[in-house]
């Protein structure tokens, strides 16, 4: 693995391989600790974070890595500095960037200024570090990934773009349900078609119906608090409340990539729901960069 910008950047094999990686790391963090001592990593900031920024940073640090979190605040890159300039920078001290911003081309122009790897810790476009620990979470829970049914309500934003083309990669299929004009991108549904089977509709109940996995994220992502307003008019038939995720699987599970805006997207009684595995899945941000740094560094 060079780059990590995009799910599609992974070949289903390596998908799967990180997926193992997690798990094991999971299971055995000992046998890990250490295993990149003397390597420096940047992780650097420009939207907002809390499970980005610890999980990065606790990750290194468990691995012997010497993090340097950087805030855009400070740097001015698109302002101040061109991003080529700031990659080019950087990668004279570290062994590797993590970047998390608004615009993906800016993960894009670092990327083709330097030699080190990058890692996209989200954008805009895609979310490819949060589809990686949903998918160690799947695995945890039913001991497989080939065949599982996922339903994604709600926006087809960044997380849904990385999810669905995760899920498909692994043996997985897709059922979409968000309001007309607010689904993935055409780009995005064809590109996980290749892999398996992604149903995209309007109607919630069609979408969860015998699902294994619910999953839904915020109406409103950071960026678009100026339509708040109206998304939580169009996106209001799609909670996830009780009598949703009752239609899924007996056996099904909820996931959200948190933060989770409580009485909009999903319900209290969902998110505490005994089979919601919404911090489980947060905790396995932590072995699960564990694993892209393994892979991107060992």
């Amino acid at each position: 693995m060079k780059h990590l910008l995009r799910i599609g950047d992974l070949t289903p094999d390596e998908l799967c391989d990180l997926v193992d990686l997690a798990s094991l790391v999971r299971s055995d963090p000992a046998a890990y600790a250490g295993a990149l001592t003397g390597r420096s990593i940047g992780l650097f900031f420009v939207k907002q974070s809390v499970r980005t920024w610890v999980s990065t940073d606790v990750a290194a640090i468990q691995l012997g890595i010497h993090p340097v979190v950087i805030r855009n605040e400070q740097v001015g890159m698109g302002s101040r500095e061109s991003p080529e300039d700031v990659g080019r920078v950087l990668e004279r001290y570290l062994d590797l960037l993590g970047m998390r911003v608004f615009d993906h081309t800016d993960l894009e122009r670092v990327t083709g200024a330097v030699k080190v790897p990058v890692i996209n810790l989200l954008s805009d476009d895609e979310h490819p570090c949060q589809a990686i620990a949903d998918l160690q979470t799947i695995a945890d829970h039913f001991g497989h990934l080939e065949g599982i049914e996922l339903a994604y309500i709600g926006d087809g934003n960044n997380t849904a773009a990385s999810l669905i083309g995760a899920v498909t990669r692994t043996g997985g299929n897709v059922r979409v349900a968000s309001p007309l004009g607010f689904e993935p991108s055409e780009q995005i549904l064809k590109s996980a078609r290749e892999f398996g089977e992604v149903a995209v509709t309007t109607n919630p109940q069609e979408a969860v119906s015998g699902a294994d996995v619910v999953y839904t994220d915020v109406w409103t992502s950071m960026g678009q608090e100026a339509e708040a307003a109206d998304r939580r008019t169009q996106f209001a038939a799609f909670q996830v409340n009780h009598g949703l995720f009752e239609l899924a699987s007996p056996e099904g599970i909820f996931l959200h990539c948190l933060p989770a805006h409580r009485g909009e997207e999903v319900t209290d009684e969902v998110m505490e729901h005994p089979r919601s595995l919404v911090f489980e899945q947060a905790e396995n941000r932590l072995h699960s960069f564990k694993a892209i740094l393994l892979t991107a560094l060992g």
